[in-house]
């Protein structure tokens, strides 16, 4: 993975409450182990008609958010059955946070774990950043990891909550596999201290 960097991006406004996986990303693309291809059918069944053309009123479709990367929704998001297909699909499209009051704990860590970052704000910022998005749609906001920070573009701050582990993972662009492995120095050193043999 990449560490993650600093987003600036205007707000994908998605106000729909208890979002679930199924929503995300149907059913039946789940026979895919392959990341390549899922950003297709991220919200398929609201993104296209039922004749395969766009629906030009959902948000995804509208030009102006083609290159956002945040995406902006109701409370509740990625409930439902567990998949890791969901922050597949939505990295694939080229979404880098998502925004709620709350999340599904099953999806927290599956984003977490696939360099998507959930940020948790309360019902009041939420609500003054989809008015936000609704009064200024070009007005971008800042997510800044390394100081756990929401910046808005009238200069005022917003900390939000993210697991210290998770977010140093993030930082240094390793996975928890990644993040053992750079203590292979010191693992070894203590392996040979205690006279441990492990044949790898």
């Amino acid at each position: 993975m990449k560490p993650f960097a600093t987003i600036t991006s205007k707000l994908i406004p998605l106000p729909q409450r208890n979002v679930d996986t199924d929503q995300i990303i149907p059913a039946r693309y789940l026979k895919v182990t392959d990341k390549a291809g899922l950003a297709e059918g991220l919200f398929h069944d609201w993104r296209y008609n039922p004749q395969g053309t766009e629906n030009p009123d959902f948000v995804l479709n509208q030009p102006d958010y083609q290159t956002a990367n945040i995406l902006l929704v109701g409370d509740n998001f990625g409930c439902g059955s567990s998949r890791e297909h969901a922050p597949w699909a939505l990295i694939g499209w080229g979404i880098q946070a998502v925004i709620s009051t709350s999340f599904a704990d099953i999806f927290r860590n599956n984003a977490l774990k696939n360099r998507l970052l959930p940020i948790v704000v309360d019902e009041e910022m939420l609500g003054s950043l989809f008015d936000l998005a609704l009064e200024a749609p070009n007005a971008a906001v800042t997510i800044d990891l390394s100081t756990q920070t929401l910046s808005l573009p009238d200069g005022s701050t917003v900390e939000f909550p993210i697991d210290a582990f998770a977010r140093q993972c993030l930082l240094e662009g390793v996975d928890q596999l990644g993040y053992i492995r750079s203590f292979e120095d010191q693992i070894s050193a203590y392996e040979i201290e205690q006279g441990i043999s492990i044949i790898r």
